[in-house]
């Protein structure tokens, strides 16, 4: 519900945390108008209409349309008739003022993309990487990564002007930014609309701190700075969450709405989890363990220490070409989940599910069908997430642009 406007141009936010203060309403307001003009599209908004949809003042939204003007972040997009007054100019995002880098690490390969304001790809990499070869080999990889994809998409752009408050990208602090960055630019310096680098990869670990916990079949990576070892390296803003994590959130920012679950099946099995439109990602942001409960008491071991885990059987499956009993028993994982958490929909995605998608939706579906006859309920719907394989990295590069509109967790 839009909260309403008070005369002093801020919005009426119901039951404000003791402490707030003005900065911070002034981040929230403006991360408001920030998500209407990306969701309105080159279609654009006007001033009333961002008024009318905020709840804040017609002064506020001047304030901040003027602020995002100077910035390089909004540009005026035509004018749109009125009843009964002078046409309304109409506002509308633009989605080369920034960009930000979205990087999937799995076990044996390295995928990038850069985005723009949108979210629209326009950049991207895809090469073999071994996660095993060692914290060093491995940050030092992914950082000449990103920088030759950067350089590649980004350089001679004519982006936007820097907004380096409103964006917290720190200018000229690394070799992404260059040498010199400041409120203005000129050609050939279009990698100063970096707002940062977003990392996802296989669990556990601490989404809080950037630090990696025993990932599975890799416990050397425990207690590594992931965050702040590739945040030196590069010298932007760099944020490290689950792959599964990352591809929920990127799913929800792009319209999945209510509660669903994203399976991911490649080199592992993982859930991430969207629980009322935010990503749920638990206490100590380790939510989503998915493919480590144990559903085969003394079952095969798995690679986390378990024996009968939903990976381990899942994989096994795999490898044997049995696809069916794969998808037979990714089914049975959620319908576990559809029985606990009570979700909407159930999201397919990873590299094994890729190379029979038809197979897997079908089997994991049998399963919940099956399950919601017994219970009396509508079955829990079964698809393969949208992203064509890129969802995890585009997700990624969301855990830097989500914040700015207001959409830190969905």
């Amino acid at each position: 519900m839009a909260a309403a406007g008070t005369g002093t141009g801020r919005a009426r936010v119901p039951g404000p945390p003791a402490g707030a203060n003005l900065p911070a309403l002034r981040s929230h307001n403006m991360a408001l108008v920030l998500d209407l003009l990306r969701t309105a599209a080159a279609e654009g908004i006007s001033r009333l209409e961002l008024a009318e949809r905020t709840g804040l003042t017609p002064q506020a939204v001047s304030k901040i349309t003027a602020r995002l003007r100077a910035d390089g972040l909004a540009t005026e997009a035509g004018r749109r008739a009125s009843t009964g007054g002078k046409p309304r100019t109409v506002l509308r995002l633009v989605p080369e003022a920034a960009h930000a880098v979205g990087v999937h690490l799995d076990r044996d390969e390295l995928r990038a993309v850069v985005v723009d304001l949108t979210g629209a790809v326009v950049g991207e990499l895809r090469t073999s990487l071994d996660l095993g070869s060692g914290a060093d080999a491995v940050v030092g990889a992914v950082a000449r990564e990103v920088e030759g994809l950067v350089g590649r998409a980004l350089r001679g752009a004519g982006s936007a002007a820097d907004a380096p408050q409103l964006l917290n990208a720190p200018a000229g602090t690394g070799s992404l930014l260059g040498p010199g960055t400041g409120s203005s630019r000129g050609p050939g310096t279009g990698t100063a609309s970096l707002l940062g680098v977003g990392i996802a990869l296989p669990g556990p670990l601490d989404h809080t701190r950037g630090v990696l916990h025993r990932v599975t079949g890799f416990p050397e990576w425990n207690g590594f700075p992931l965050r702040d070892a590739l945040a030196r390296r590069l010298g932007v803003p760099v944020v490290v969450d689950k792959d599964t994590n990352a591809a929920a959130l990127g799913l929800a920012v792009a319209g999945e709405g209510g509660s669903f679950a994203y399976l991911y099946l490649g080199t592992g099995l993982g859930a991430g989890l969207v629980i009322g439109g935010t990503v749920h990602r638990g206490v100590r942001t380790g939510a989503g363990e998915f493919g480590h409960q144990v559903i085969l008491l003394d079952g095969p071991p798995c690679g986390c220490g378990n024996r009968g885990c939903v990976e381990a059987l899942c994989l096994g499956a795999v490898a044997r070409g049995d696809v069916a009993e794969a998808a037979r028993v990714l089914g049975a994982g959620a319908a576990n989940l559809a029985g606990l958490l009570d979700i909407d929909l159930v999201l397919l995605g990873g590299r094994t599910v890729a190379t029979a998608p038809e197979a897997f939706v079908q089997g994991v579906a049998a399963v919940l069908d099956e399950r919601a006859r017994r219970v009396g309920e509508d079955p829990v719907p079964v698809r393969v997430a949208p992203g064509g394989g890129r969802e995890v990295a585009q997700g990624a590069a969301q855990l830097l642009l989500a914040p700015l509109f207001g959409r830190a967790d969905g």
